[in-house]
């Protein structure tokens, strides 16, 4: 897929990745705040994440798979599958 030059697909993403987030974070049975402790980022971030307000950055992906006890690599896949399936 491509972007174009506007990025009219980042915010689309951004939503997408915040979706999938809270999903997995709910079927974990965890708070925002224990996610955040278990991936040593803040609560407020993680919120913001959820809520499509910021792209995380490729370490932040890292802490938080760590935090939903998975690999980086199987989170940006279900948010590649997500982004698929709009």
């Amino acid at each position: 897929m491509i972007i174009n030059s506007k990025g009219e697909n980042s915010l689309q993403i951004e939503l997408i990745f915040g979706k999938v987030l809270k999903s997995l974070r709910i079927k974990k049975g965890i708070t925002q705040e224990q996610l955040a402790t278990i991936s040593t980022l803040e609560r407020t971030y993680i919120s913001e994440l959820e809520n499509g307000k910021y792209q995380p950055t490729l370490t932040s992906i890292f802490d938080i798979a760590r935090g939903l006890n998975m690999k980086p690599s199987e989170l940006v896949r279900l948010v590649e599958l997500e982004f698929e399936n709009q």
